[in-house]
């Protein structure tokens, strides 16, 4: 079911079946997917590497992902678009800018544990018995119910991922992440992002160290190749275009950064994407 407002905001809620995949291919613009599998034995392929899925899993999707549907079991689907509740304006609310969304080239993921399951089952209840009221009051509550949906995720996967428990320090992690996603065609090195967060490299270093075994250039890096594979993969461009596009002034120099992260060059992933 999708409701949409008068100025084009919509949310959508939909319990798919397991042959329901041509929902995959036409992403909306400005819009965010979250999927919670119902059950096992799911397997996507999602810029262009693949991941198997299983049930009260739940995975957290932008318009920029490409996404093939290999198998799936029943799935609860909610997408969302911008002028239906914005996350970046929003930040202080749900503070998942950065984590689930917008964030490093990893995919989100959670695991519901048991003794939450009935918490989320519960509160995807009352979304859809909400999704059928017909009342000036419906977008409102659906607002209120799709906020506190996406603070229980990213409790859990704050949780799951041992973020520190230091507010500042979540707080640059998150603002790193989405600095990342914002500039990192165009800035490749950590102080860069250190200066956009008025902090010193090291400072940022030693905060990613308390939660992650990967540096922060390591970040800016997989989020650059990530651009790259999906322009290789999903687009026909010239790889001298594909270089420029995210901050290469030279193809040799692209080239050396692609091997260096992929273990092969531009071309050969392109020819067989699935070797490396």
């Amino acid at each position: 079911m999708k409701i949409t407002g008068n100025t084009d905001e919509f949310i959508e809620l939909t319990e798919l079946s397991s042959d329901s995949r041509s929902i995959f291919k036409n992403p909306e613009p400005s819009s965010l997917t979250i999927l919670w599998f119902q059950t096992d034995n799911n397997e996507f392929i999602i810029d262009g590497q693949t991941y198997a899925f299983s049930k009260n899993q739940i995975i957290f999707l932008t318009e920029f992902h490409k996404v093939t549907v290999n198998k799936k079991g029943e799935t609860n689907y909610l997408r969302f678009n911008r002028p239906f509740y914005c996350i970046i304006d929003h930040d202080t609310e749900v503070s998942c800018k950065g984590v689930l969304f917008f964030g490093s080239s990893q995919l989100p993921i959670i695991q519901i544990p048991d003794e939450e399951i009935e918490h989320f089952e519960t509160l995807w209840k009352m979304f859809t018995i909400e999704m059928k009221s017909k009342d000036n009051l419906q977008i409102s509550m659906l607002q209120m119910m799709l906020k506190r949906y996406l603070i229980l995720c990213t409790r859990l996967y704050k949780l799951q991922k041992q973020f520190p428990n230091e507010k500042n320090e979540t707080d640059v992690i998150r603002e790193f992440n989405f600095l990342v996603e914002q500039h990192f065609k165009t800035r490749h090195t950590v102080a860069e992002y250190a200066d956009l967060l008025h902090k010193s490299p090291k400072t940022i270093s030693n905060i990613f160290s308390k939660i992650s075994p990967k540096s922060p250039l390591k970040y800016i890096q997989e989020r650059i190749l990530l651009e790259a594979k999906r322009l290789l993969y999903y687009s026909d461009k010239p790889i001298k275009e594909i270089a420029y596009e995210i901050g290469y002034e030279d193809i040799q120099t692209f080239s050396r950064f692609f091997k260096n992260q992929e273990g092969s060059s531009p071309s050969k992933y392109r020819e067989n994407p699935y070797s490396g």
